[in-house]
Formats: C-alpha cells, sequence, structure tokens
C-alpha cells in the first residue's frame, strides 16, 4: 500500500475527483435498498383498495432509475479516471527506474543482475500498475459501501445489524492472517520468474551456437525445470491467498443465516416489517461483495508490495560511484592517460589488476597483449570509469578521473567493445547514434577510416536496414560499423577492445594506417591478440594474471620480454626470429 499511495501521490487533485465519484456512485448504490424497503412497507399499505394512487409509486420508481442511473455514470467515470491515473504514475515509475538503471555502475547491474533489472521493469511494473488501479477502484467503494451498509442497515434494525457485525473481526482476521503470508510468497515468485527470462535471454542470445552444437534438447530442459519453478512457487501464492475468499464466504454466510432466522423472530414479534428483512438482506449481500472487494485490494496490494520493494530498492539504491565535478583541461606538458599503482578486484576475493603501472602522451598508441582473463578488458573498464579502482589512481592529464564528471570523461573516448551491440536501425543510425553534432561528412571521413565503403554498395547506402545485432553482415562488415562510430564522434581517445579480429590482415593494416594519419592527436588503445595489429604502437603492455608482466615497444619487448617473442615466433613465424 505505502509503495502505491507514493506512486499515485503526485496525482491527488485527479485522485480526488475520481474518489469523491467512486463514493458517490457507491452512496447511489446504497439508496436503492432503502427506497425499495420504503416502498414495500409504507407506499404499498397506504393504498386504498377501491381508488388506489399509484402515483407516488411511480414516483419512488423515477427516483430509482435516476439514482441508479448516477451511480453508473460516477461509477464508470471513477473506473475511467482510475485507469488515467494509474498508466501514468506507472508511466512515470518506469522513467523513473529507467533513468536509475541507466545510472546505476556496472558493478550494481552486476550484483542486480540483468534479468532481475528486466523483471523489475517489466513485470514488476505491470503489478503496480494492476494494483494502483484496482485500488483505486475497489479501496474507495468497498469501505464506502461496507460503512454505509453498516449505517443503513442501524437505521433499518439494530439487532439484525448487531448479528451481521459480530462477523466481521473473523473476517479482518482470516484477510490479516492470509495476506502477511502471501507477500513472502510473492517475493518468490518474482525470484524464480527472474531465472526464467535470464534463461530464455541467454537461450535467445545464442540460439545459433545452442543449434550449432545440438544442445536444443537440453535448453528445452533447462527452460522447463525453470518453468516449473515458476508455476510452482506462483501456486504457491495463489493457493495461500485463495484461502480467503472461501473462508470469508462461510463466515458471511453463517452470518447471513443468523441474520435471517433474527429477522425471522422479530417480523412475528412485530418488531421488524417484511420491506426492513428484504433491504436487510440487500444491504448484507452489499456488505458481503464489500468484503470481498478488500480482499481482492489485499491480494493486490500484497503482489504490489513484492513489486513496489523490489522496484525501490532500484530507485533508492545510493551510487557507488560519485559523480566528479571538474571537466577536463588538455595538457601537452603531462601524460594523456597515467595508471598509477591501481589495483582492482571485480568480487572483492581475489585481484583481477595488481599494481598496474603506465603512462602515455596525447597522441601515442597503446598496445595490450595477454591471455584470455588476463586482465585487458578490466583496464578499460576502470578507464571509463564503469568500476572504481580499489588502490592507486587513473589521471587523465594529470587530473584523477574521480574528479572528473563522467559525461565529460566518456564523451572524450570512443570505444568498441569485444561484444559491441549493432542496433535494428539504419547504417547511418548506428554511426550516428543520435548524436547531433555529427554530421554526414563527419560519417563519410569515419566509414573511410574503418575501411567500411562496402555501406555504399548496398540498395539504399547508409539508409540500409541492419537486423538486431546485425545479423544479415558479416562479422568483419559489423566490426567496421561499430569501428566507424567509434571514430565518428572525433574523439580524445579511441579504444579498440579486439576490434578486428574478425578483419583480414589487409583490412587491419589499411584501417590502423589511415587511423594513425587520420587522428594524429587522438591518443590510441589497441587490445588485441595479434601481435601484427599492435606491433607499431608507441608502447605495448603484456598482462598476465592481471599483472604487467612486460612493457616497452615491439623491438624492445623482442630482446627482453620471452613471453612476447614467443608470441611473435608463433604468430610472425620468421620474422620473430
Amino acid at each position: 500500500m505505502r509503495y502505491i499511495m507514493l506512486i499515485i501521490k503526485p496525482y491527488w487533485r485527479k485522485l480526488t475527483v475520481s474518489l469523491s465519484f467512486k463514493s458517490i456512485g457507491a452512496l447511489a448504490d446504497l439508496l436503492l435498498p432503502w427506497i425499495i424497503a420504503y416502498m414495500i412497507d409504507t407506499q404499498i399499505p397506504a393504498l386504498d383498495a377501491d381508488f388506489p394512487n399509484i402515483w407516488p409509486l411511480y414516483q419512488s420508481g423515477i427516483i430509482m432509475v435516476v439514482v441508479a442511473g448516477l451511480g453508473v455514470y460516477f461509477n464508470i467515470s471513477a473506473n475511467r479516471k482510475a485507469e488515467r491515473i494509474a498508466a501514468d504514475a506507472v508511466k512515470q515509475l518506469r522513467h523513473d527506474l529507467f533513468g536509475k538503471i541507466v545510472s546505476l555502475s556496472a558493478r550494481q547491474v552486476d550484483q542486480l543482475t540483468r534479468p532481475s533489472l528486466i523483471s523489475r521493469m517489466t513485470t514488476d511494473t505491470y503489478h503496480m500498475y494492476t494494483a494502483s488501479a484496482g485500488m483505486q477502484r475497489l479501496g474507495v467503494r468497498a469501505p464506502v459501501l461496507l460503512i454505509g451498509g453498516i449505517v443503513m442497515s442501524l437505521f433499518l434494525d439494530p439487532i439484525m445489524t448487531l448479528v451481521m457485525v459480530a462477523t466481521l473481526p473473523v473476517i479482518g482476521i482470516i484477510v490479516y492472517t492470509v495476506s502477511r503470508a502471501g507477500i513472502p510468497r510473492y517475493k518468490e515468485t518474482q525470484k524464480a520468474g527472474d531465472k526464467l527470462i535470464r534463461t530464455l535471454r541467454e537461450y535467445i542470445t545464442g540460439a545459433r551456437v545452442v543449434r550449432a552444437l545440438s544442445m536444443s534438447d537440453y535448453e528445452e530442459n533447462r527452460f522447463d525445470q525453470y518453468n516449473k519453478e515458476t508455476i510452482k512457487a506462483e501456486l504457491k501464492a495463489t493457493t495461500t491467498m485463495a484461502k480467503i475468499n472461501p473462508l470469508m464466504q462461510i463466515v458471511m454466510n453463517v452470518g447471513l443465516v443468523l441474520v435471517l432466522v433474527t429477522g425471522a423472530y422479530r417480523i412475528s414479534g412485530g418488531h421488524a416489517e417484511t420491506g426492513e428483512l428484504l433491504a436487510f438482506v440487500t444491504y448484507f449481500t452489499i456488505i458481503l461483495n464489500a468484503m470481498m472487494s478488500i480482499t481482492r485490494v489485499f491480494v493486490l496490494s500484497s503482489r504490489a508490495s513484492a513489486s513496489g520493494e523490489r522496484i525501490f530498492e532500484v530507485i533508492n539504491m545510493q551510487a557507488d560511484l560519485k559523480e566528479g565535478q571538474e571537466e577536463i583541461t588538455i595538457d601537452g606538458h603531462k601524460p594523456h592517460i597515467r595508471f598509477h599503482d591501481v589495483s582492482f578486484s571485480y568480487l572483492q576475493n581475489r585481484a583481477n589488476l595488481e599494481h598496474v603501472n603506465f603512462e602515455i602522451k596525447q597522441g601515442q598508441t597503446l598496445g595490450i597483449i595477454g591471455a584470455t582473463g588476463s586482465g585487458k578488458t578490466t583496464i578499460i573498464n576502470l578507464l571509463m570509469r564503469f568500476y572504481d579502482v580499489d588502490s592507486g589512481a587513473i589521471e587523465i592529464y594529470g587530473k584523477n578521473i574521480k574528479h572528473l564528471k563522467q559525461n565529460a570523461l566518456r564523451s572524450s573516448i570512443g570505444v568498441v567493445f569485444q561484444n559491441d551491440l549493432i542496433f535494428a536501425d539504419s547504417i547511418y543510425g548506428n554511426i550516428q547514434f543520435n548524436r547531433e553534432y555529427i554530421n554526414n561528412e563527419e560519417i563519410a571521413e569515419a566509414t573511410r577510416i574503418a575501411q567500411a565503403d562496402f555501406v555504399y554498395e548496398k540498395d539504399a547506402d547508409l539508409e540500409f536496414q541492419m537486423a538486431q545485432k546485425g545479423m544479415n553482415l558479416s562479422g568483419g562488415q559489423k566490426q567496421r560499423i561499430l569501428i566507424a562510430r567509434a571514430i565518428a564522434g572525433k574523439p580524445d581517445i579511441i579504444i579498440l577492445d579486439d576490434a578486428s579480429s574478425a578483419l583480414d590482415y589487409e583490412t587491419d593494416m589499411s584501417m590502423r594506417i589511415a587511423l594513425k594519419e587520420a587522428l594524429k592527436n587522438t591518443t590510441k588503445i589497441i587490445v588485441a591478440q595479434r601481435i601484427s595489429s599492435l606491433k607499431h604502437s608507441d608502447l605495448i603492455l603484456v598482462i598476465d594474471d592481471g599483472r604487467i608482466i612486460a612493457q616497452g615497444t615491439h623491438d624492445e619487448l623482442m630482446s627482453t620480454s620471452k613471453v612476447y617473442r614467443e608470441i611473435a615466433h608463433y604468430q610472425l613465424g620468421g620474422e620473430a626470429l
């Protein structure tokens, strides 16, 4: 309930109108049984048997139609307003949640997991929508009908009312007890849903690999397992909450029997009228339906409570990367990039980088080579401040990157990651990437440097539509478009993280030559497995198990590093000897 009130609070003016309309509609429904009782007990007995004047009955009938019409109008209007308020509130909630997800650090995303974030963004926000809309429709109408029904019943017959009211505490205990047990069940359901989404996401991403290795049956069984776990958790939650309705109906039906028996004795004793008993039974039915509606409110509230807790866990998460306040100031007398005794661990249980030290000047090229998992990409992640170092410092022109504005830092860097993403958009849209300051000439220059001239051979040139993840392009074509995207923004630093692995040697060499000639003042970082891609770098780092075991130029490493010589021997053959 707290989370629902939190998201609809900004719409309190519209909410006041909606709840007022709902209250008026509920009061109109409460008037109808009283009018019927008045007609049966007062107007009909007053009719003259010889000259009956039925006009008062017609008047009462017209009043009933008007009251019923008003009830329908106000209830429908209130329902529409409730849906609109819920839609607007959850739209803003999704906007805030997405904005928070975008601002999370890589460590926080790793902690929450991507499938869980997707689930919170979709399933949990939908639960908040259904709960906020349902609670507006039922949260006012049900209490008004409940309290109003009891008040109207008191006016009709206090004794029968007391019999009826005696059942309400029992119902309250049932609803509270079952709802309290239901919330943890819903949390388990949502965790199981996270696993299901993760499995589905992994299969969709790796569908080709799964089919190539004939592992479709295994994946189906794995999905079936998580699907069963999700259904099992869902059944536990719904079975728990489903106990409320039958238990309530038992109590209410027992109460109805007691009311009818009491009413029969009071009519026979002359203390009540037939119309009063009929109206009383109607009010009892209204109260019963109101209690059932309140039960649905508790069910919705229980599910929304679990979803709201997960959503606001993300929204209220404190940033673990503090925003710097300084801009980047170019100072040619200082190294463009400097790592000073940097150590870092992803999980805080073993070091992924240890005591890393190096520096390069503006316009120079840094090459990084090492075995898979040695820490090459970790250096890139730290430079872009996706994570903060555990110790040491990373400096840009002598300024610690922690003191720089994150947008200023990242906008100065053009990067191609190992598994970078092609969007389902045109070639132009993928290169320009909604950066309005990039014009057509810069895109043409970027495609030339990236050796991506093949784009002009497509049917629609730069407007050629690519499939999601670039499935209608070859691996080399995708990499060249990604390189063009990084170059188009004219960054101060360009990072190519294994970005030429799908290029043939001739294209790779042509791209590196064009890159060096066109971007002389741009500092380049090339992460590669091929020595030929970085042998002309001003500084080459040889990484092994998170440590720099050697650094220098190609010629220096050939004479001082056994590991580098061995790599060169296997890759370059006679040239290395």
